[in-house]
Parts: structure tokens; C-alpha cells; sequence
């Protein structure tokens, strides 16, 4: 647990795992209901394969520009000049905002941006966002369980969608009321700032909280970027779906291999591996479609 702002109470959480000596790791933030162990399935894949990953849960900010501020101080105190993000729902906004907000000295190298938006007025929520700050903790928590996937699952996404209620029951109300605040008070992301940076976007073709207009608009703003669907995994596809997920963070990270900013440990890397991954991944999906 981190502290870096000169208030004492704003505490990050952490896990920094992997190879120590990687100066661009790739940093999970997570969505609203979730805390830094909702990665944990990436932590245990990635860092097996030689990958530094740090996965984080933000202290209580109200808005953007304070997060972003606190996002910075904690990567100044890690010293970490350069990062790739990954971002879930909310955390990919925040992780576009960010890197906004350090277009004019880069601290973000790559971006995977996963079921994420760019437009908070999505959620039609703004003209409720001044008011989360005094909702009740059940009141806040039954918000954000309405956006859960009910209805017949699979066994995997039942798993997922259990344990997101779980984490989402160790939230506390400030925390819940700030990251909702976050998520839905009216911002929206200025994509000429962020213009030149990679970018994947992760999305999933069954139900999920996300319309298909934000989808689209997504689509829209980054029309470079690559883009890695998903036929299943609801809203957390990086728990019910997580073999795919780490493959497409795989094939996302390997355009860094062999720079200076790779997020792997260099005599941890097989092209040859990766290679036969991707073919296995792109048979797979093949299958799928017929």
C-alpha cells in the first residue's frame, strides 16, 4: 500500500509482480465494483511468462484531473517513466483521461482498452453524479449490481460475476460513490491528445453493460486501433474468459519486444511461441464462426 498524495487517507493498493528490472510494466486499473485482485488471473499468466504487471486499486478521488494528478505521483514514486495500461469500464477511461492529461510529457506508451468508453454521458448519469456522495452503501451497490449480467450463464461467468460481487461487498461508500462519481460526471476523452499512442480495443459480443453505440464511438475515435473481440465474457471477461484476455495482451505487448519499452523480461521472450499462439488463436476463432 502506497501513499502519495499529502493526504494520508488517499491510499493506493497494489500488486507488483514480475521481473523487477522492467521499466515499462503494464498496470491494471479496474472497473468500478473492482479491486486490484479482480487481475488475478493476468497477474499469475503474465508474470509467468516473464511479464512485469502491477495491478492497482485507486484511493477516493471526485474527479479526473485529481486522479490523474495522484496517478502520476504514484508512477513518479514506483519510477516508472513509461507504462502500458490496461483498463476495465471505467478504469479504460481513466486510462484514455490519463493519458490525456500526460500528452504533453508521454507517460503512457500503449493502451488496452477492455468493454471501455470515451464519453461519460453514455450512462445518462450526469445529472446524478454530484449526488452519489450521499447515497447509502447499499443504495450504491444495488447501481452498480444492476448493470451485472443476470439471466442462465455459464459456469465460468457465474464464477466471475460471483466473485465481482464480492469484491464489490468490500468496497466501502466513499469508495463506491467516488468511482461512480467518476464514471458518470460529464467528461469526455479529446482524442487528438492521445492520437499516436497504440491502442486495443477489447470488447465482448454478448451482453454486457456497454451499448453498442458506445462500442461504435470507440471505434470511431481510434479507427487505428486493433481490435480484439471476444464471441463471450459479459462484463469481466478478464475473469470468465481469461485465456483469451491474457493472449490478447500478449499479441498487444509484442510490438514492444526488443525495445525499451517492453514489458518483458527479454530472455523470456519465443517468437516462435508467440507465433504458434496466434495461429492456434486465430484457428480457434475460425471454428467458432462456422
Amino acid at each position: 500500500q502506497i501513499i502519495v498524495d499529502d493526504d494520508d487517507s488517499k491510499v493506493w493498493s497494489l500488486y507488483d509482480a514480475g521481473p523487477r528490472g522492467i521499466r515499462c510494466p503494464l498496470i491494471f486499473l479496474p472497473p468500478v465494483s473492482g479491486t486490484a485482485d479482480v487481475f488475478f488471473q493476468q497477474i499469475l499468466a503474465l508474470t509467468g511468462w516473464g511479464y512485469r504487471v502491477i495491478a492497482l486499486q485507486y484511493p477516493v478521488y471526485w474527479d479526473h484531473l485529481e486522479f490523474c494528478d495522484g496517478f502520476r505521483k504514484l508512477l513518479d514514486h514506483l519510477q516508472l517513466d513509461k507504462v502500458h495500461l490496461f483498463g476495465a469500464s471505467l478504469g479504460g477511461f481513466l486510462a484514455q483521461k490519463f493519458a490525456e492529461y500526460t500528452h504533453k510529457s508521454p507517460r503512457v506508451q500503449s493502451l488496452i482498452l477492455c468493454n471501455s468508453f470515451s464519453d461519460t454521458s453514455i450512462f445518462n448519469q450526469t445529472w446524478t453524479a454530484n449526488s452519489f456522495w450521499l447515497m447509502p452503501a447499499f443504495m450504491l451497490k444495488k447501481i452498480v449490481l444492476g448493470n451485472f449480467a443476470s439471466g442462465p450463464l455459464d459456469p465460468e461467468m457465474a464464477d466471475g460475476i460471483d466473485f465481482m460481487v464480492d469484491r464489490l461487498e468490500s468496497l466501502g461508500q466513499s469508495e463506491l460513490a467516488s468511482r461512480l462519481t467518476l464514471n458518470c460526471q460529464n467528461s469526455y476523452v479529446e482524442p487528438h491528445k492521445i492520437r499516436d499512442i497504440p491502442v486495443t480495443i477489447m470488447d465482448v459480443f454478448d451482453q454486457s453493460a456497454l451499448s453498442t453505440e458506445a462500442k461504435e464511438e470507440m471505434y470511431k475515435l481510434y479507427p487505428n486501433a486493433r481490435r480484439a473481440h471476444l464471441k463471450t465474457g459479459g462484463n469481466f471477461p478478464y475473469l470468465c474468459r481469461s485465456a483469451e484476455v491474457n493472449l490478447y495482451i500478449q499479441i498487444h505487448l509484442l510490438q514492444f519486444h526488443g525495445t525499451r519499452y517492453a514489458a518483458i523480461d527479454p530472455s523470456m521472450v519465443s517468437a516462435e511461441e508467440l507465433e504458434v499462439q496466434k495461429i492456434s488463436l486465430h484457428s480457434s476463432n475460425e471454428q467458432e464462426e462456422q
